[in-house]
């Protein structure tokens, strides 16, 4: 057992405070990692805050981690102590399904096992993440950090990355579709240069004429409002596909209206019922889907890392004090940041 510094919530809606504990003893398929970065997400946020009525307490939240390895388990044999590593939602699975078996562990029939407020599927104890000092995880759930990535930078890679990532690869996006991006903060500004990146023509699709400067450096080549009824006008039965990124229930049917016949709406950012409804009519008269997607499995995960490296893609950040990880919190709720708050593991000394 290791004892570890780490930053805590203690109940529901609780400020995160310093907090002590013990890390589990390692096991002969585990790396060991010191962290040195981690990315701050919206889902830590709405754990800490019980928001999904699952948080078990005290709870150490942080999915975006990269580090070095320290040691590593007998049975290892992809990483070696130095190693730059990244671990991200997940640190385990049933390892059996037919899913996992694919590579897409997300989808495990018995449930992943999250980095945080997860059950460890052999002690029975609660998971503890990266808003910490060092992490324990098996080899199968981490992944190399290319040399052409900038640690700190890569670290949301491992969530905001490759849930935009894995959508338009599994949907096929390819060189000259017309991707619509809805939403531009953390996803929605990695799920730009993606779909740039993999020769699509990107239109984002946002309520504020603030972000439409934003939107084109980001790499966007058209900008809608949404609340802009001839701008939405304009746009309609252009799209192959849309990346919905928006984390709240919104209309989906105006957007709806924006597919071509066959196209796809796929969405990544919402966890709740679809409000208002759909209006059928919509996807039957032009056979349109409506469909979901839930970060990657770990194969993709490394895919992704890599193909950033190749493209230089990296993911904007604002380094973080752990001691100020409370404002930020509240930074994020209003939408103050771009993109992401990435914490230095180092404050937490």
């Amino acid at each position: 057992m290791t004892q570890t510094k780490a930053y805590a919530a203690q109940t529901a809606g609780a400020e995160l405070a310093p907090f002590q504990f013990q890390r589990r003893e390692p096991r002969p398929d585990d790396v060991a990692i010191e962290i040195d970065y981690c990315g701050v997400c919206h889902s830590d946020i709405h754990t800490v805050d019980n928001d999904w009525g699952r948080t078990v307490y005290p709870l150490v939240p942080g999915h975006e981690i990269v580090g070095r390895v320290t040691a590593v388990g007998s049975d290892v044999t992809r990483f070696r102590v130095g190693d730059v590593v990244g671990v991200g939602c997940m640190v385990d699975s049933c390892r059996a399904c037919s899913a996992c078996e694919a590579g897409l562990e997300q989808y495990c029939s018995e449930g992943m096992t999250g980095t945080y407020n997860g059950k460890d599927r052999y002690d029975g104890s609660i998971t503890l993440g990266g808003y910490s000092e060092r992490i324990l995880v098996s080899e199968r759930f981490v992944v190399s950090i290319p040399d052409r990535l900038d640690p700190a930078t890569a670290a949301p890679i491992l969530c905001a990355g490759i849930t935009t990532y894995s959508p338009l690869r599994h949907f096929g996006v390819k060189a000259g579709d017309k991707v619509g991006v809805l939403g531009m903060g953390g996803l929605g500004h990695m799920g730009v240069k993606f779909a740039k990146a993999l020769g699509a023509e990107v239109t984002l699709f946002t309520r504020s004429e603030a972000k439409v400067a934003e939107a084109r450096k980001q790499g966007a080549d058209h900008v809608v409002i949404s609340t802009d009824r001839e701008q939405m006008k304009a746009v309609r039965e252009r799209f192959d596909f849309l990346l919905d990124t928006i984390p709240v229930a919104h209309d989906l049917n105006p957007y709806l209206a924006t597919l071509k016949v066959d196209g796809t709406h796929i969405l990544v950012g919402l966890l709740e019922p679809i409000e208002p409804a759909v209006h059928a009519g919509q996807l039957v008269a032009k056979r349109r889907v409506i469909a979901g997607s839930l970060i990657g499995g770990m194969p993709e995960t490394q895919e992704v890392l890599d193909f950033c490296a190749e493209h230089g893609i990296s993911c904007d950040i604002e380094m973080l004090d752990i001691r100020n990880i409370n404002q930020a919190y509240e930074r994020m709720k209003r939408g103050d940041v771009k993109y992401r708050f990435v914490i230095d593991m180092a404050t937490l000394e």
